[in-house]
């Protein structure tokens, strides 16, 4: 909100929560950012989720307030946590391996000023992720290139570097931290509660942070598949909304059907190589040609980006690993899918009993 003194704005407090564990090795430069923000009105609380590292030192050094947990709770619950001392009007919550830069703040409490019924705001990683390893920078790269193309009016949130007004988040009574105790899609679940609440989510282009983590494939693989793509096949399944936005749009979804066909293809084109099946060789070539044209057009404007912004090598491992992507998260999604609807019959015999027993008594 806009407040008018003597022809001055008056801008909003800003909390800023960075939740962390045994984050050492990356919150002095998250916190060093921070200081050099342009935006002056703001305090900055680091959240301790029960680190065993050199945390308590660096948020003091760095003149912090500092909040440590008693036991280990996840970053939902940390961010919670540091909601609760927080004396701002906005929260922002920024993660430990994250680097703003001096206009972030500034950006955010511009954007809550411009518009009274904005309810959170956040932002992407930008083009020069830290570590230059290729699955690191795929991976930041990836973010960048999918918030950057996103509708600005979201449907989700993100917290690695996202603000929400303070008595938005105590009415829908924050992260769920009690289901997502690890890294997963907290936020994810928090801005669909918004949306489906009537609230307004704005993604701004302009804010844009520097990620420091290390991507491995191992990381990858169970970050993509353990906290995201399992949690997210979940609550669609339970709430029987796909949101159309982020990697979750009408391209994303086909990607990973001709992903799954062309996996079907290549086990048929197998098994009549090795004398198991009798298939017709050139239509299933023509299949597969097709699927592959399919899938390089349906997703142009992402290698496109990737080859003016890192080269011709670089973008072609990328098709590789986005097609593989497609394949997990597809056959995640399927399993768990599967799951879901084959325990419908049980829960639902449960509810029936719970009722009846409840009708008894």
């Amino acid at each position: 909100m806009v407040e008018q003194n003597s022809g001055l704005a008056v801008t909003p407090r800003i909390s800023v929560i960075v939740p962390v564990r045994n984050g050492g090795m990356h919150l002095a430069r998250c916190l060093e950012a921070l200081g050099r923000s342009e935006h002056a009105d703001f305090e900055v609380i680091v959240v301790d989720d029960c680190s065993t590292d050199n945390t308590p030192q660096l948020a003091e050094r760095y003149g912090t307030r500092y909040v440590r947990t008693s036991r280990t709770i996840g970053p939902g619950g940390a961010r919670n946590l540091g909601a609760q001392y927080a004396e701002g009007e906005i929260l922002a919550f920024i993660d430990a391996d994250v680097v703003v830069p001096p206009a972030a703040l500034r950006l955010i409490a511009e954007d809550f000023c411009r518009d009274p019924d904005l309810a959170a705001v956040f932002g992407s990683y930008d083009e020069n992720p830290a570590w230059p390893t290729f699955v690191s920078q795929y991976k930041n790269l990836m973010h960048h290139y999918v918030h950057q193309t996103s509708s600005e009016s979201a449907v989700t949130f993100w917290a690695g570097c996202g603000a929400i007004r303070k008595s938005v988040f105590e009415e829908f009574g924050g992260f769920d931290g009690t289901k997502y105790k690890a890294p997963a899609i907290e936020d994810v679940a928090l801005g669909l509660q918004l949306v489906l609440g009537g609230r307004r989510i704005l993604l701004d282009k302009r804010l844009q942070v520097c990620h420091l983590k290390r991507w491995t494939f191992r990381i990858l693989l169970r970050s993509d598949i353990l906290y995201r793509a399992v949690p997210w096949a979940q609550l669609i399944l339970k709430t029987r909304r796909v949101p159309r936005d982020l990697n979750l749009n009408y391209s994303s979804r086909a990607s990973a059907l001709l992903v799954g066909l062309l996996v079907g293809a290549c086990v048929l084109l197998a098994l009549t190589f090795g004398g198991l099946a009798r298939m017709p060789l050139v239509p299933l070539f023509g299949t597969m040609a097709l699927i592959v044209a399919a899938l390089l057009l349906l997703n142009w404007d992402v290698y496109r980006f990737f080859l003016h912004t890192r080269g011709w090598w670089f973008a072609a491992r990328v098709v590789v690993f986005h097609w593989f992507y497609y394949l997990y998260s597809g056959v995640t999604f399927f399993c768990c899918a599967l799951v879901h609807f084959a325990s419908l019959p049980f829960a639902n015999a449960q509810s029936a009993n719970t009722r009846t027993s409840g009708t008894r008594h």
